[in-house]
């Protein structure tokens, strides 16, 4: 059979040119070249005609490029600092590789891109909602309804039993990020060889097939207050609902302000406890304008096992009250990045194997949602939903203008 890989970037509203075409800058022009480093085992993909992404992070100006059959661009910029993207798939096969924060100044730089490889996720988030809206009539701001929906993204039936989820330090993509460095060789960004999730671990119940998850079904879990939240502020949403998840506990989070007592249509069988507890706060904080979200099952021993082992807690560098848990890159089910677009200082904090990109919240306290695109060829062909996964947010997700459940 022809294998085939297909190199998807979508563009954002923000228009994208070579720099021969427009010039929004003055001064000097040099050669930005980038040449794709396949991982071991896969160097005889053609990428050829593939699109790669290059955005200024200062200005926001972002360029197109196609690549040559080995994978290669070239493109005529002024001096900046960059970020570089391109992400592939065949099957569900991912290709990912991405550059952050490089320079380009005075001269032609030749960059050396590594693509990473992962698989394609079988659940997947949907949709992300965490950044609130506002209280009308009333007057004010709202974050009290933040929630998240997962999606079966395969042809066979997936359970939720014992998936586990989280977000990652720092909680804001514009905080101090003191887990990734750079090379200064070649602009990649290097990671640490594991996830480090922060805060508090998440866990559905279950013992192994009491939450199927059928094919093109979707799951909901509030994150906060599993409550009629629409009922006081219309731009809100209703999650007291038969069959929603909610993350629950009083004694670890006991502020009822955000984890008030679930409504009467939520089963005591869906409360969502906490594993493990590595913060301070009284409420869990997912960061209303650039998370991240991981969800991922244990492999090998149960998660209560894993978080007792002393060596797979760590202390977040530079703090003396929060730890992290030192979750393993090959549990991961699905990984989503967001980006404050109102900031110019965001980076990085999940590796390319897992998102090689991010979606940009445009604001805050809006009604907006983040969601990911629904493959119609792939939907068309299989008789129920597929959604887009190339484990890369700027391909997959898109903001909406209001939540999908405000309705």
């Amino acid at each position: 059979m022809k294998r085939i890989l297909y190199i998807l970037v979508l563009l954002t509203a923000a228009s994208c040119a070579d720099i021969r075409d427009s010039d929004p800058y003055k001064g000097s022009l040099h050669n930005l070249i980038v040449i794709a480093q396949y991982p071991e085992g896969y160097e005889g993909f053609n990428l050829e005609g593939s699109d790669a992404l290059v955005e200024e992070v200062n200005t926001g100006h972002k360029y197109a490029a196609s690549t040559d059959a080995s994978g290669s661009f070239t493109l005529l910029l002024p001096d900046g600092l960059y970020r570089i993207n391109l992400s592939g798939r065949n099957g569900s096969d991912v290709f990912n590789g991405a550059a952050d924060k490089v320079v380009l100044s005075g001269t032609d730089l030749s960059l050396r891109l590594p693509l990473s490889y992962s698989k394609a996720g079988s659940i997947v988030i949907k949709e992300l909602y965490c950044g609130g809206c506002k209280k009308l009539p009333l007057e004010g701001d709202y974050q009290g309804d933040q929630y998240f929906i997962l999606h079966n993204n395969d042809y066979n039936v997936q359970y939720l039993d014992s998936l586990c989820f989280g977000t990652l330090s720092p909680n804001n993509a514009t905080g101090a990020n003191p887990w990734v460095s750079k090379d200064p060789a070649t602009g990649e960004s290097l990671f640490p060889d594991f996830l480090p999730v922060i805060q508090a671990v998440w866990q559905f119940p279950g013992d192994g097939d009491d939450f199927p998850l059928q094919p093109g079904e979707d799951a909901v879990i509030c994150l906060r207050g599993a409550i009629d939240h629409k009922a006081q502020f219309p731009l809100s949403v209703n999650l007291n609902k038969p069959d929603y998840f909610v993350c629950y506990n009083q004694t670890y989070f006991w502020n009822t302000m955000y984890h008030p007592a679930p409504g009467d249509l939520i089963s005591d069988d869906r409360i969502i406890d906490v594993v493990i507890k590595t913060g301070k706060a009284n409420a869990y904080t997912l960061s209303i304008s650039s998370p991240t979200l991981v969800i991922w099952k244990a492999r090998g021993i149960a998660m209560q096992e894993f978080v007792n082992i002393p060596d797979n807690i760590t202390p977040v560098p530079g703090s003396s009250i929060d730890n992290v848990v030192k979750i393993p890159y090959e549990w991961v089910y699905d990984a989503m990045e967001v980006f404050d677009a109102r900031s110019a200082n965001n980076s990085k904090r999940l590796p390319p194997s897992l998102d090689a990109g991010y979606v940009l919240q445009t604001d805050i306290y809006m009604g907006r949602s983040l969601m990911r695109h629904r493959d119609e060829t792939a939907s068309a062909a299989a008789g129920y939903e597929v959604l887009t996964d190339t484990n890369n947010s700027l391909n997959d997700f898109y903001e909406t203008e209001k939540q999908s459940l405000n309705e």
